[in-house]
């Protein structure tokens, strides 16, 4: 397996398998001495979650449920 000029490889497809990796997966690299270990990044510590818990409690407006659906929805 070659690397890129810019740093990329690629995961051979039983390997990706077996490990759960799809599309927009996250995973982290693990230095470990002379060895690098890939593992997958549990979701609780995935980029959606640290996007979510840095914008929670920074809204400015507060609207209830049925104001937000009837925003998006183009009602009355």
């Amino acid at each position: 397996m070659r690397v890129t000029s810019k740093g990329q490889v690629t995961i051979p497809r039983n390997v990706r398998q077996k490990l759960g990796i799809f599309p927009q997966s996250e995973v982290e690299f693990v230095v470990e001495g002379n060895t690098v270990v890939l593992r997958t990044v549990a979701e609780e510590t995935g980029r959606g979650k640290r996007l979510i818990e840095t914008l929670r409690g920074r809204a400015t407006v507060r609207m209830t449920t049925d104001e937000i659906m009837a925003l998006t929805r183009g009602g009355e």
